[in-house]
C-alpha cells in the first residue's frame, strides 16, 4: 500500500484560526505517522493495513459530515535515532491535514502534556479518538481527557500497537490484538465509550 505523507516542516502553513465548535465534537488523530502505519515488514504495527483503511474511512466520513467535527492531527516527536525523529521519513503524517485542520506536535504519551491541545478541546466536547499506540498514547490521552471531563469515544479496529514482550515473564510475547483488547477493557472500565466500525456511518450525525 502506498502511503502519502505530508512534510509540515518543509512546507509550513499558517496556523488555522479555531472555528466555532458548533457540534462540540472533536476527531483526534493520534500519531498517524509513516513509521507505525508502514507495512509490518518495514516496522509498522501488525494491523497497519486494516487500521489504515479504517481510519481513512473515519476521516472521510468526518470531513464530509454536514457539521464536520474539529479535526486535530497529533504528531509524536521522538528522540534522535527513533523511527519518529523529527523531519525523518517515519515522522511524517500519513493523512495530509486540510487547511483548516490542526497539527499538534508532542513529546509525551499524553497529547495534552506540554501542548496547546487544551485550547482546542473544550472540556464539554465529545472526543473521538483513533490512532497509535493503544498502550501508550491512546491510553494516556484518553485517560487525560476523561480527567478533564470530556466524553471520550474510542473506535475499535481504529487504534493499534505492537506485540508486547513480557520481560518479567520469561520473554513471552503477547500479540498486539490481545494488547489492544486489554486497553479497550481498561479504558471502558474507566469511562471511555467503545464503538465499532459499523457505528461510523452515524458517528458524525446528530445522535
Amino acid at each position: 500500500m502506498t502511503r502519502h505523507p505530508i512534510d509540515n516542516h518543509h512546507n509550513p502553513r499558517p496556523t488555522p484560526q479555531s472555528p466555532p465548535c458548533l457540534t462540540c465534537r472533536i476527531l483526534l488523530l493520534l500519531d498517524l505517522q509513516v513509521c507505525m502505519l508502514s507495512s509490518p515488514t518495514k516496522g509498522g504495527v501488525p494491523s497497519s493495513e486494516t487500521v489504515y483503511r479504517n481510519i481513512e474511512h473515519i476521516l472521510d466520513r468526518a470531513r464530509s459530515a454536514k457539521q464536520p467535527p474539529r479535526i486535530i492531527h497529533i504528531r509524536n516527536s521522538g528522540e534522535p535515532g527513533d523511527p519518529d525523529t523529527p523531519n525523518s521519513p517515519g515522522w511524517q503524517l500519513v493523512f495530509p491535514p486540510l487547511e483548516h485542520e490542526f497539527v499538534i506536535d508532542k513529546l509525551k504519551n499524553n497529547a495534552f502534556a506540554g501542548t496547546k491541545l487544551t485550547e482546542l478541546i473544550p472540556r464539554d466536547a465529545e472526543l473521538i479518538v483513533v490512532g497509535m499506540q493503544s498502550d501508550y498514547c491512546v491510553r494516556a490521552t484518553c485517560s487525560a481527557a476523561l480527567a478533564r471531563g470530556n466524553t471520550v469515544i474510542l473506535i475499535k479496529e481504529a487504534h493499534a500497537t505492537y506485540d508486547r514482550i513480557e520481560v518479567w515473564n520469561g520473554g513471552m510475547v503477547t500479540i498486539a490484538r490481545e494488547v489492544e483488547s486489554e486497553i479497550e477493557a481498561e479504558l471502558e472500565e474507566a469511562g471511555v465509550n467503545l464503538l465499532c466500525m459499523s457505528d461510523v456511518p452515524h458517528l458524525f450525525s446528530d445522535r
